[in-house]
């Protein structure tokens, strides 16, 4: 099918929403047709910022879900999850979820072939209740294990580039066995920081060392890469104004450039304390989408808002129609986006 801008503009979207059984009438169904939405982000009942309203409740009312929002989707949507292992993944044992370790446990047991095993089993599980999409590998180095944001949820493999690279094989291969997207975070590393972006801003200017990016120059030059996620650290040798996520020098420079990478990139939630607490909503997308961000991601959870999906659409639509955004940037990440779609199965 051929797409005009509205379409285009509408993949470019990926939105939390609140249920766990949408139908016709409810908000988000309507905006995946209206606008034509390029993914949804699920989440239980306990976000990382504070308690939220979530979608999941049980496997098969989850496998009910997924089913529901694709037949709502005249694109395929993306579906994406949280689904690292350990503390921080969605899928529960208390919602009837199979046991997951997380990333330190099996970065320190260091065998591959037991890492593989377990990704697997996370990868089966997403493809049988119809998730196409992890949030998963974190390719930041456990440089800080006190860290608020990584460290004290163990979600970081090791402080050691080539460990997190082997074990981060690992998983992006199970996933991809199963035909699950994944996704490189947190783009340039968090690793270094003691600061937590979910709640304000960050800061990792004296800390951050360019072996943080090692893991992803290895995942781009073999072309494993699905998608990277952008932190919200501010680096000043990098860009002196603005954290990574709405930064032209460390997306479009630094990771498409100097790196080489041609994929999808989504931000990280602009839901998050560094961002809100520093940028309006419309400044916050304009600068990603100028940044070289594909996929503007809001958990909607920490400022709940029903219409976050029309109001994100209506910005991005604004800034192409007042100039501030050409329709060949909007057709650059739209073009991107349908590339990585042709994967889903």
């Amino acid at each position: 099918m051929g797409y005009n801008l509205e379409q285009k503009i509408g993949q470019m979207i990926m939105t939390g929403f609140r249920g766990e059984s949408p139908d016709e009438n409810s908000t988000i169904t309507k905006h995946i047709k209206q606008y034509n939405l390029g993914g949804v982000w699920l989440t239980d009942n306990e976000s990382p910022m504070q308690e939220t309203i979530g979608n999941i409740s049980s496997p098969q009312q989850l496998k009910n879900l997924t089913n529901s929002l694709q037949q709502y989707a005249d694109t395929p949507l993306f579906i994406a999850i949280d689904a690292e292992g350990g503390q921080v993944v969605r899928l529960k044992e208390k919602y009837g979820f199979p046991k997951t370790y997380s990333a330190r446990t099996l970065g320190q047991k260091d065998d591959p072939d037991f890492t593989f095993q377990q990704a697997l089993k996370i990868a089966h599980l997403l493809k049988d209740i119809g998730i196409n999409f992890n949030f998963s590998p974190v390719l930041d180095l456990d440089i800080h294990p006190e860290s608020p944001a990584l460290g004290q949820k163990e979600r970081c493999f090791s402080s050691d580039p080539e460990k997190v690279r082997i074990h981060a094989e690992q998983v992006i291969k199970a996933h991809h066995q199963h035909d699950i997207l994944t996704c490189l975070k947190h783009f340039p590393g968090h690793g270094s920081t003691m600061d937590d972006s979910h709640h304000g801003f960050v800061d990792a200017t004296e800390s951050w060392d360019d072996k943080e990016l090692k893991p992803y120059q290895h995942f781009i030059d073999n072309n494993m890469a699905n998608a990277i996620l952008t932190a919200h650290i501010f680096i000043k040798d990098f860009d002196d104004s603005h954290p990574a996520t709405l930064s032209h020098s460390i997306i479009s420079e630094l990771l498409r450039d100097k790196m080489g990478y041609k994929g999808v990139v989504i931000s990280d939630d602009l839901n998050m304390g560094a961002i809100r607490l520093n940028y309006s909503y419309k400044e916050a997308v304009e600068l990603a989408i100028k940044a070289g961000v594909d996929i503007i991601l809001n958990s909607n959870v920490m400022q709940y808002n029903t219409n976050i999906a029309e109001i994100t659409f209506q910005t991005i639509k604004y800034l192409v129609q007042s100039g501030n955004i050409s329709k060949t940037r909007i057709d650059k990440s739209f073009s991107r986006i349908m590339k990585l779609k042709r994967n889903l199965s």
